[in-house]
């Protein structure tokens, strides 16, 4: 080592500041915290021998600055390409990088990484390649760690994402009846109990009943006779939840199913054997003769949906340049990428995101936590030249939002999960949490408003006592435009209705007549007829009547906002209680007009609801109480749920139907309160502290709050501890006023924080320049895919491919985007 290098390694030891690399410590060394730059970027990726998060060649200087820090391990790799090998079969199982799955892209290659001592200022130095002697024990000692570590991503990720299926919980002690039944080893005696049909057959493990099995999410499949069976035995006492579909069972297992409300999902039998013996069947001597589920779903791939979004058949060409980077896929994260697509081209995201290197210089010590960090880092890789070379498709160095997913989804329990999510959903709460994140950055940010701001409106609810006529009117913020989608308003209704009759005739004589689906198509004008509809209210209580009597309902829009994000609502719940998705055309146009839907406020010739008298009593002050629906509270716990979750869906919806409350189930069944005791109604009008947990509160306080100030930020944050400290630095600067609002304010504060606190309103004429589209049964499995008008163009970004699209599907949308003309 030359002297001069010899004298930057003492005074780096002398600092002292080395870290001590251990077992427990996170070795950022596979991504740059401000880039996407990695270990195979032309550089590789340079560790702070100190912090031990890892910087691009480009933002080394800065860090270095920054924390003062002289020494850094460099990570280089190399690759090579592997012999060519065979081919892989089409995939069987849902997953990646596992047995029957998809091939990962780095099964490819053969990988090299090589580790460098670099010193300030000459970082591009790196001939002092690891291991080297005569280094102090303290740096030695972090530098041998850090090569050996592995990396974030590799500790908190598996290479392998795979669908899993937990083991039911009635596999162990699953009664089976001694009947005498025997199923017949031959496939072509198989035969539905109910119907007569040979396909998609489900034999019950308790009684040996064959049914057929549900219509799966192409259209293809049976009729549910094996739920009817079950059904029917439930109603005679008997829980007979395990079915197996026969064409599946081989040697290797078969598909098992759950029709209990409480697992309603495919499920593992680890003693499927033993419960086959005893129907007669041999699991080793059968074979496979029948697509499982996961294959279905993967053919999926092939149907009209997925073929149409994704424009499958015509020759796309590919696309490069800023703006049209494509995003890697993390096994299920098509839902994110699609969502920031879009998002992008919003300008108020780019005016406060984009090429502002002020937010990596004044970042935190920990920049992976930051939400302004690793927003700005995607949105600079989305947005520029850095990653949009046509290399850079089949480049190695790929954008993987890997840090933001993480980031945006931690704590929460859907988002924080690899599971595939509703786009809707994250793009709400990716509002939210940026909402909280700029009013906690403060000075850090450009100074305007939020920017979920561009999406919030205001909505106006008007309440008319039918018999009086006199009129209440409500304002609520909101930051989706959601639509029902009016199936009764189809233009080819009697089309429709035709083919399902030939689809049944052909059921019914199991005919090999195969017919293109006739879809229902319902114009878009016939949604937003079906929002702005009058709604009937039954027992409404009208403080002019001083009794029960009924009022009608309409909702308006009273603010328009810049941006207008709409969703259809395709997904519902279907009879047998299971999601599913409507099989509908809409077709949206490019330009639309909310202006006929615009809210007028208060007439001159109307006369406002009184007040009840009995409000102004210091009794009966407190909001009214709400008690759930006890018709929808059974039925939900009829099929399983808990009655404190069940009540929780109840109230959640306002008690407008079973069907709706069953909707919020599948959403928040995994929430962790959702099986909690409902909160006290009658404490609604006490102070703010009296519902706060005080615990919550000491740890607020011992942040230098009063108790006035905790029990605040936590009523605004619905309890949450870490949203309410934010909540506390952010209006550290008008805490009284802020204060005072939440426990003044008529509405739920996190909600107005959740849409942001500031609405536009401008012309209510739109144009269409995002289409987020899903292909699937329901939200919870399948694919996303955006489609995104840039410069007069459209593109298509299904994940890491972009092309020039030729045929937006305008009507097979889920979530569309829309700017102010």
């Amino acid at each position: 080592m030359d002297p001069d290098a010899r004298a930057r390694v003492d005074a780096i030891a002398t600092r002292g500041r080395v870290a001590v690399v251990g077992d427990d410590s996170v070795v950022y060394k596979d991504e740059c915290v401000f880039s996407f730059d990695a270990p195979l970027s032309a550089n590789g990726v340079y560790v702070n021998c100190e912090t031990l998060f890892g910087y691009g060649r480009r933002y080394v200087e800065l860090d270095s600055a920054r924390t003062g820090c002289g020494a850094y391990v460099r990570v280089k790799t190399t690759r090579a390409r592997r012999a060519e090998v065979e081919a892989s079969e089409t995939p069987t199982t849902l997953g990646f990088g596992v047995d029957g799955g998809f091939a990962s892209e780095s099964d490819a290659w053969e990988e090299t990484t090589t580790y460098s001592l670099v010193l300030a200022p000459d970082f591009d130095d790196v001939s002092r390649e690891l291991p080297l002697e005569g280094l102090p024990e303290a740096l030695s000692a972090a530098c041998e760690r850090i090569a050996r570590k592995r990396g974030f991503h590799d500790t908190e990720e598996t290479k392998a994402w795979q669908e899993t299926r937990e083991v039911s919980r009635y596999a162990l002690e699953l009664a089976q009846e001694d009947n005498g039944k025997k199923i017949p080893s031959d496939p072509s005696k198989w035969r539905c109990e109910e119907t007569g049909e040979s396909g998609n057959l489900w034999v019950n493990l308790s009684d040996g009943h064959i049914g057929s099995g549900r219509r799966h999410f192409d259209g293809s499949g049976g009729n549910g006779s094996a739920l009817r069976h079950y059904e029917a035995m439930k109603a005679q006492g008997k829980h007979y939840p395990l079915v197996v579909k026969l064409g599946t069972i081989s040697a290797k297992g078969a598909d098992v199913y759950s029709y209990s409300p409480d697992e309603d999902d495919m499920v593992e039998d680890p003693y499927l054997a033993e419960h086959l013996r005893h129907w007669g069947i041999n699991m080793v001597s059968m074979e496979k003769t029948e697509k499982s589920m996961a294959e279905l779903q993967i053919e999926l791939n092939k149907g009209f949906e997925f073929d149409k979004i994704t424009e499958a058949g015509s020759k796309l060409e590919s696309a490069h340049g800023p703006r049209l980077v494509g995003l890697k896929n993390m096994g299920n994260t098509c839902y994110l990428n699609s969502v920031i697509q879009a998002l992008k081209q919003v300008p108020a995201v780019c005016d406060r995101y984009f090429d502002k290197d002020e937010i990596f210089s004044t970042a935190p010590e920990n920049p992976v936590t930051d939400f302004p960090t690793q927003m700005s880092k995607l949105i600079n890789a989305l947005v520029s030249d850095e990653y949009a070379t046509p290399e850079a498709e089949n480049a190695a160095v790929a954008v993987c939002p890997r840090m933001f997913k993480q980031l945006v989804g931690k704590g929460h329990p859907e988002f924080s999960t690899g599971g595939q999510q509703d786009a809707v959903e994250y793009f709400q709460h990716l509002l939210e949490t940026m909402t909280r994140a700029e009013r906690a950055a403060g000075s850090r940010l450009s100074e305007g408003p939020p920017t979920a701001a561009q999406f919030t409106f205001e909505l106006e609810d008007k309440v008319t006592c039918v018999e009086s006529g006199n009129v209440r009117y409500s304002v609520r913020k909101d930051n989706i435009l959601s639509l029902e989608v009016p199936l009764d308003k189809a233009t080819n209704k009697e089309s429709v209705d035709a083919f399902r009759e030939r689809e049944l005739k052909r059921a019914k004589t199991e005919s090999d007549d195969v017919e293109e689906i006739v879809r229902p198509e319902v114009p878009f004008s016939a949604c937003l007829e079906a929002f702005g509809a009058t709604e009937t209210i039954e027992d409404f209580y009208s403080s002019a009547l001083k009794r029960r009597s009924i009022a009608s309902k309409t909702t308006r829009v009273k603010t328009m906002p810049n941006f207008l994000a709409v969703q259809l609502r395709r997904y519902f719940v279907g009879e047998d209680w299971t999601p599913k998705k409507l099989d509908v055309l809409v077709d949206v146009p490019k330009t639309i007009s909310l202006e006929n839907l615009r809210a007028m406020g208060l007439q001159p010739d109307e006369i406002v609801l009184p007040e009840d008298e009995t409000a102004n009593t210091a009794a009966s002050s407190a909001p009214v109480r709400v008690e759930p629906d006890a018709a929808i509270v059974s039925a939900l716990m009829a099929m399983g749920f808990s009655e404190n979750g069940s009540k929780r869906a109840a109230l959640a919806t306002n008690n407008a139907s079973t069907e709706l409350s069953m909707e919020w189930v599948f959403a928040h069944m995994e929430d962790v309160d959702f099986n909690d005791p409902l909160p006290d109604q009658s404490a609604a009008s006490e102070p703010a502290m009296a519902a706060s947990d005080p615990e919550s509160v000491t740890m607020l306080t011992s942040m230098g709050f009063d108790e006035t100030a905790a029990n605040a930020a936590l009523k605004a944050c619905s309890g949450n501890l870490e949203r309410a400290a934010d909540w506390l630095f952010s209006h550290a600067d008008d805490l009284p006023s802020a204060i005072a609002e939440v426990n003044g304010a008529s509405t739920s504060a996190d909600a107005s924080e959740g849409a942001g606190s500031v609405s536009f309103d401008g012309p209510g004429e739109y144009e269409l320049f995002g289409i987020v589209s899903h292909m699937g049964g329901n939200t919870n499995c399948g694919h996303y895919v955006a489609h995104v008008e840039i410069d007069g163009k459209w593109y298509i970004f299904n994940d890491r491919k972009v092309a020039l699209s030729l045929k937006p599907p305008t009507d097979l949308g889920y979530l569309y985007f829309f700017r102010r003309r």
